[in-house]
């Protein structure tokens, strides 16, 4: 069984702030996209191609038929998984044995659609092989990537990305509104003061800002969010400062690589110890997280242990082998060593010019008996926010002395500069006259910032330049500190926030991640503990998971699963490649194997415990879990084979261990590769056995359903329909008992194909159509495929016979994105076939190929309700019905209308159909609206069919 999956927008990005005009770019990248098939966006970090890109594919999606899909790569890190990772966006589950690639390549070769491959830098070899196998492999699928470089192919287009113009401080700014970096820094300063606007009195020193920061987007509005307690004078001031000491130290840094770092570190500086802290060890985190992710990776303190369900969760009763988490938390926080800087007593703060999370960019933050196994199968701040400086009676500044206790910065010398600060935390400048601060001469220094218990801000006596120390004192970080540092990086634009499944999640950049992973490796050590600490917490919420699989809620379990995602491989990477770790990383794998399973992932769960099971060769219940769970996932891409040679080693390893549960499992898998390998007696025989022993201690509540779907198979492949209903009487009874919603789906489906076998087509379709409304539910997608194919047999059977023919052509629509040949399987194919041999001759060929149609440009939800024949769901008319909106007796064309809906027929893109008609672009596209007004339609597909359904 297998093929679940929520639903996950892999179309455009939401936007969460305005868009700042890139008419000249958007313009070129529309034109590009009209003349070649692969499109790459260059640029530097921070200027804005995820938001551009997605921005034109957003005016050019109508010429797309089959849409555009968005691969996010930023959490990838392993080159294998990028075919997977385009795979997912496009909606497809493919089963089969051949390399993911040519897999790909496969489904998509008859489909015009527009793929935008987002943040290609890391992984360019593989996004390369992947633009080339797409080019090569296919005519209709064009490519839009966005990349710090280019991707190096003949056929491909490059179109810079330049930093947002700004105008000269010193010229004419009368009509310096009109400058977009301007406008950038204006947009986003008033979304933290209200009521901000460029005036003739601000309107120079915003300009001068901006042309500080080249016209970076993300660099403007990292600067901009300081306008809280800042005026844009100061904000300059301050930011010059700042400038002039980071670009001291890398001359062969180029320029608007030295900008950002100077606006990410001051970000950074204006952080407090624990945000800082924070910030650096989110940084492990690949992709989104939620904020329980946050507090387990980040606070020191030990997280209390998930606690266990009761005996009615995932597992009958808990299992005899209990697996302690082998890694405690450190108690305190690692030294951070100071980082000198020639030529200022001022301390360094390290960065390479990542950055921290802005929404980057100007805005962008950018039929047939079937079983269960295949499918069925920082400064300190008073209350209002202003930034503290000490005062004296007369509120000058205080001006230090030695031995006042306030820290003096040298003049010369190696002593560190330490920066004072009142009782309070905030900071006390030094001075050389009343009110002016003292700047370093010269020397070198570090300057320190231990924090207090409450987390402000406490500056230490002067320790020798290099020196190490703490940063926070014992017990470090606890968990409401993290919650408190995530707010605050939230208010200082580091950290993203966007809805996700569950609640609230949060996102780094990558410029800004990469910034907090440059000081996380400052200290020996604490990249690999914090890194510990992300996979401990990821087996942990994978173990809760797995425990709670057989019962309610599944849609909302893997929908946090597959949020998590990058996550997981993080994890999963990290313990494959650091020494020691490998059999916790073989644990994690094998504790996914409902979501390798049941959510499409079958050919990552493969990859991942390949590496594991190569890497942790010892006899133990973690290599038994995951020979099986391997040979059922190689079973699902019909390597029976491989399959079977896994599960036979994983019985035997956990009969040796004297393991039941693992035995037990990878005893399914035995059945299961039997059932589809056409042995039905030594199938039937296998499931009696098991079934009639029952479970055993430890065994997964979903493979005790799941063994029983497959008896009940199997008998009805034998022709004992009486027999099979009864058996799923019982594993109803056991789903209906857990608010379990998967296995249940099958154990429907199986039952509406043993009432076809008694020919009690009612009670079928009651079953199937049941069965297909819990399918959508979990979007078990291939479930969905074969549920579709069987009730498009029983209306064939009962009469309704554009109905089924509707459904055959929703089905064979579904199962493009699985496998057009269904598998190869007789059983399949056959019943498919034998639905269109008694309903083409009842309709006529015409009559059935429109119908098979309309059903071909259905979306799923409305397949779904078609299928369930629900008024609440779009579904298409019958034959019985009135005629729809857009049917010709009711809608006419002006004949340059028509002209235009037959060249969209035809798949030409608005473009190509301005060309054939000497028209403009323009009028092409205005047609082409018109069109899908009147018809109310919502894509250029269902135009296509509309067009050939009137010939």
């Amino acid at each position: 069984m297998g093929g679940s999956a929520p639903r996950r927008d892999h179309h455009l990005p939401a936007e969460t702030t305005s868009f700042v005009d890139r008419r000249g770019e958007l313009t070129q990248g529309r034109e590009l996209l009209a003349r070649a098939r692969l499109v790459t966006l260059t640029g530097p970090g921070g200027v804005g191609k995820s938001r551009l890109a997605a921005r034109i594919a957003a005016r050019v999606q109508r010429a797309f038929p089959d849409g555009v899909r968005f691969v996010h790569l930023s959490g990838l890190h392993d080159p294998a998984l990028v075919p997977l990772a385009a795979a997912d966006a496009l909606g497809l589950h493919d089963r089969s044995a051949q390399p993911a690639l040519d897999a790909l390549v496969e489904q998509v070769r008859e489909r015009r659609l527009l793929l935008v491959v987002d943040n290609c830098e890391h992984l360019a070899g593989a996004c390369a092989r992947l633009a080339a196998a797409l080019l090569h492999g296919t005519e209709g699928v064009r490519i839009l990537a966005t990349s710090r470089h280019r991707l190096g192919l003949t056929e491909e287009h490059l179109l810079e990305v330049r930093p947002l113009p700004v105008p000269d401080p010193d010229a004419d700014l009368s009509v310096a509104d009109g400058y977009p970096a301007l406008t950038l820094f204006a947009d986003r300063a008033a979304a933290v003061v209200p009521g901000f606007r460029l005036t003739p009195a601000n309107r120079a020193s915003v300009a001068r800002l901006c042309h500080r920061l080249d016209g970076l987007p993300l660099a403007i509005e990292l600067a901009a969010v300081r306008m809280r307690v800042l005026d844009v004078d100061q904000l300059l001031d301050r930011l010059d400062d700042r400038y002039r000491f980071l670009t001291t130290g890398s001359p062969a840094a180029l320029p608007r690589h030295q900008t950002l770092r100077a606006a990410v570190a001051w970000s950074h500086d204006l952080c407090t110890l624990p945000e800082q802290t924070v910030w650096a060890r989110l940084s492990v985190l690949a992709g989104s997280f939620d904020l329980e992710t946050a507090e387990a990776v980040c606070a020191d303190a030990t997280p209390e242990p998930a606690a266990r369900p009761p005996e009615d969760g995932g597992y009958l009763v808990p299992h005899q082998h209990q697996h302690p988490h082998p890694h405690p938390y450190p108690a305190t926080l690692p030294a951070l060593p100071a980082q000198p800087t020639e030529g200022s007593g001022a301390g360094a703060r390290a960065g390479d010019g990542s950055g921290a999370g802005v929404c980057a960019g100007d805005g962008s933050c950018a039929g047939g008996w079937s079983g269960g196994g295949f499918g069925v199968c920082g400064r300190a701040m008073d209350d209002v926010g202003t930034r503290v400086r000490p005062m004296d009676g007369s509120g000058a500044g205080v001006r230090p002395t030695v031995g006042s206790g306030a820290g003096v910065r040298p003049a010369n010398g190696p002593a560190a500069g330490i920066t004072p600060t009142d009782m309070s935390g905030a900071r006390a400048q030094p001075t050389d006259t009343p009110g002016t601060p003292v700047r370093p001469r010269g020397g070198f220094g570090a300057r320190v910032r231990p924090t207090d218990r409450s987390g402000s801000r406490v500056h230490p006596a002067a320790a020798p330049a290099g020196a190490t120390i703490t940063l926070l004192p014992p017990p470090g970080l606890r968990t409401d500190d993290v919650l408190e540092a995530v707010a605050g990086l939230v208010d200082k634009s580091v950290l993203c926030r966007e809805p996700g499944p569950g609640g609230v999640r949060y996102r780094l950049l990558d410029t800004l991640r990469q910034y907090g992973l440059e000081q996380l490796r400052r200290v020996a050590g604490e990249e690999e503990a914090t890194r510990r600490r992300q996979r401990d917490w990821m087996l942990r919420r994978a173990e809760e998971c797995e425990r709670g699989w057989f019962g309610p809620g599944q849609p909302e379990t893997v929908a946090r699963l597959r949020a998590d995602r990058d996550n997981l491989r993080a994890a999963l990477d990290f313990s494959l490649s650091a020494p020691g770790e490998t059999l916790t990383g073989l644990r994690l794998a094998g504790t996914l194997w409902f979501y390798w399973h049941a959510c499409g992932a079958s050919r990552e769960g493969l990859y991942w415990l390949d590496r594991a099971l190569a890497a942790a060769p010892e006899p133990t219940r973690e290599r038994a879990r995951g020979l099986w769970v391997a040979g059922l996932l190689a079973a699902a891409t019909r390597d029976f084979p491989r399959g079977r040679r896994h599960a036979t080693e994983a019985l035997a390893l956990a009969r040796a261990l004297g393991d039941a549960a693992e035995a037990a499992h990878a005893e399914y898998v035995i059945g299961v590769i039997r059932l589809f390998g056409d042995d039905l007696p030594g199938a039937l025989r296998h499931f009696e056995t098991t079934v009639a022993r029952g479970p055993v201690p430890g065994q997964h509540l979903s493979l005790v359903g799941l063994d029983q779907v497959e008896l009940a198979c199997a008998l009805g492949f034998l022709g004992e329909a009486e027999r099979a209903v009864e058996v799923c009487e019982r594993a109803l009874g056991l789903c209906e008992r857990h608010g379990e919603q998967w296995v249940r789906s099958y154990v429907l489906r199986i039952l509406a194909l043993a009432h076809s076998v008694r020919r009690d087509w009612p009670r079928a379709e009651r079953h199937g159509r049941e069965a297909l409304r819990l399918k959508l539910a979990v979007h078990d997608v291939i479930g969905i495929a074969l549920t579709l194919d069987l009730l498009a047999s029983i209306a064939a059977e009962r009469g309704a016979h554009e109905h089924a023919a509707v459904l055959l052509g929703g089905a064979d629509r579904v199962w493009a994105d699985i496998d057009t040949g269904r598998w190869g399987s007789h059983t399949l194919n056959s019943v498919r076939r034998g639905s269109e041999e008694r309903v083409a001759p009842a309709l006529g060929r015409d009559a059935f190929e429109r119908a098979h149609r309309r059903g071909h440009a259905l979306g799923l939800a409305e397949l779904v309700g078609h299928a369930l024949q629900e008024p609440g769901r779009p579904h298409p008319a019958e034959t019985t019905a009135a005629p729809p909106p857009h049917d010709d007796t009711t809608v006419r064309l002006t004949r340059r209308e028509t002209e235009v809906a037959r060249l969209v027929a035809e798949g030409l893109a608005n473009q190509q159909i301005a060309d054939r008609l000497v028209i403009a672009r323009r009028t092409a596209e205005g047609h082409v609206e018109r069109i899908l007004s009147k018809l109310g339609f919502s894509n250029r597909s269902q135009i296509a069919a509309w067009m050939t359904a009137q010939r």
